[in-house]
């Protein structure tokens, strides 16, 4: 590796005004020199110093894109019996129009995430959604059951794109301890968006026909489709750099420039092996990811669940609601989960206080103190379901209920996202899609056998049950506080963002497994 040139070597102009900065060359296997572009300090066009009110403004458009993404889903589970008696079919029938629309969710990130490392996050946002709003189109127009169900399952793969590109666009555009607002308010947003969805369209649902569902739902997603087209702007930092390297070899008249390794675009076969492989593999191979995917995947799992439990408990074989009566229960869970982003300003001011304490370093542990309450309060939420859903009890009694299950949803899920986010960094891409791969496997299975249960155990002894196995999950948020960081010591891809490692420690650091965004 030879010196850095003389800033006189760096073609003025070439950058946004950052001021005229010395680069690293190294030298290619040929012998030649090259430099390597990257954002010097201050550079405008890094995503990470725009305005502040540039980056919330992509927060909030692709925010509420990924709320309409469960609304995809939920929606439709107001309506589901009139689709049903429409086409002649059984109601567990109906039922495949949310669960191959959640299985989308499942399968479309691993597909749609490696994309936009060649196109960029802004194109494959806007094209994806762009294409799923056609899906929605042929949904509402279909006539053939075939045909209705395989349009669910590409509207859920298409609309899975903010599933596969939201925590690296936040990444793009905060520093790693200025994610927490951010990543709470999209949480919110996945969370809130099933009980809320199934609650806004069965106003619809009361009155009209299934069709009208995917209507309405067209013309929401189309606005908001509009708004996050003007909104966005590319914030891939490799995408950014490799333009600007294209432009100054143009500019210049010189191939000596390139960008660092880390930023370079991997082959196809590659990137989609990685994309493909990496999430199975810490699937199975991390503690960590798999105490995260236990969590993420029960209680995606119930959320989508309660779709058919809440019609059991609530509609005409329970307290005797309508369709939009029904709807109206879900009140409960969204209030709940929309209590959570305020409780979270306490755990983000705790965590804030935590990194201050120890210098500005890696601690992902100070991201669980919440999440051991809301551990506890899960199940207790569920026994307080179930034993106060028969008739004689007031149905406002199951829906308090209902809140404090939202909120430990919501609080729960933040926790293993934000651990997840701090203790794998650059991998988090990989980890986060296998959390995700689970939760949407089993919030399309989960409604499959919901009502099922509850018609054949009784409302009572079904929630039980579902709330003795979140018993069995109880101990994850207290695991992670006091051998979180041993977990991460054992881990060849957490261990790398370890900066708090003693100088023994750090002489048995692993050979780099590859790197990801």
């Amino acid at each position: 590796m030879s010196s850095n040139p003389s800033p006189e070597s760096v073609a003025s102009g070439n950058i946004a005004d950052p001021g005229i900065a010395p680069r690293q060359v190294v030298q290619r296997a040929d012998g030649t020199d090259v430099e390597l572009v990257s954002f010097p300090p201050g550079d405008p066009e890094n995503p990470r110093n725009w305005p502040t009110w540039r980056k919330w403004s992509i927060v909030i458009a692709i925010t509420l894109i990924d709320l309409t993404v469960s609304f995809t889903a939920s929606g439709f589970s107001p309506a589901a019996g009139k689709f049903a008696k429409d086409f002649g079919v059984s109601g567990e029938v109906g039922t495949l129009g949310l669960s191959l629309c959640v299985l989308g969710f499942a399968l479309g990130p691993m597909t749609l995430a490696p994309l936009s490392e060649y196109y960029g996050r802004s194109p494959i946002y806007i094209i994806s959604y762009g294409v799923f709003l056609f899906f929605v189109l042929g949904t509402a127009l279909v006539h053939n059951l075939g045909g209705f169900l395989v349009l669910r399952f590409l509207s859920g793969w298409f609309s899975a794109v903010t599933i596969a590109n939201f925590g690296g666009t936040i990444a793009d555009i905060f520093e790693p301890h200025e994610t927490g607002p951010a990543m709470s308010l999209f949480l919110w947003a996945a969370t809130v968006g099933s009980p809320l969805g199934y609650f806004l369209f069965s106003c619809i649902a009361q009155y009209k026909g299934w069709r009208d569902i995917f209507w309405a739902l067209l013309g929401i997603c189309g606005g908001l489709w509009l708004i996050m087209t003007a909104t966005l702007k590319e914030t891939r930092h490799s995408v950014l750099l490799l333009r600007r390297a294209a432009r100054e070899r143009k500019q210049r008249g010189t191939d000596a420039i390139e960008v660092p390794d880390s930023m370079k675009q991997r082959g196809p076969r590659k990137l989609f092996k990685t994309a493909l492989l990496r999430p199975f593999r810490f699937l199975f191979t991390e503690a960590i990811i798999f105490f995260g995917a236990l969590y993420n995947g029960y209680l995606y799992g119930l959320s989508f669940l309660f779709n058919g439990a809440f019609s059991l408990v609530f509609g005409m074989g329970g307290h005797g609601f309508d369709v939009l009566g029904v709807g109206l229960t879900f009140l409960g869970i969204v209030v709940g989960i929309s209590i959570g982003p305020i409780t979270n300003i306490w755990q983000e001011r705790y965590y804030q206080r935590r990194i201050a304490q120890v210098g500005g370093k890696n601690v992902p542990e100070a991201r669980v103190q919440l999440g051991r309450i809301a551990g506890i309060t899960f199940p207790i939420s569920l026994f307080w379901f179930a034993w106060t859903s028969y008739k004689n009890v007031h149905w406002i009694v199951p829906i308090i209920a209902s809140a404090l299950w939202g909120w430990s949803f919501y609080t729960l899920i933040l926790m293993t996202y934000n651990y997840t986010e701090d203790s794998y960094k650059v991998f988090s891409a990989s980890a986060l899609a296998g959390l995700g791969l689970v939760r949407n496997v089993a919030g399309a299975g989960f409604p499959l056998f919901g009502q099922q249960m509850f018609s054949s155990l009784g409302n009572q002894w079904a929630a039980s049950l579902l709330a003795f196995l979140a018993v069995l999950l109880v101990p994850i948020p207290f695991i992670l506080e006091r051998y979180g960081r041993a977990l991460r010591f054992r881990s060849p891809w957490a261990k790398q963002h370890m900066d708090d490692l003693t100088e023994e420690e750090g002489s048995c650091m692993p050979k780099d497994p590859g790197s990801e965004s």
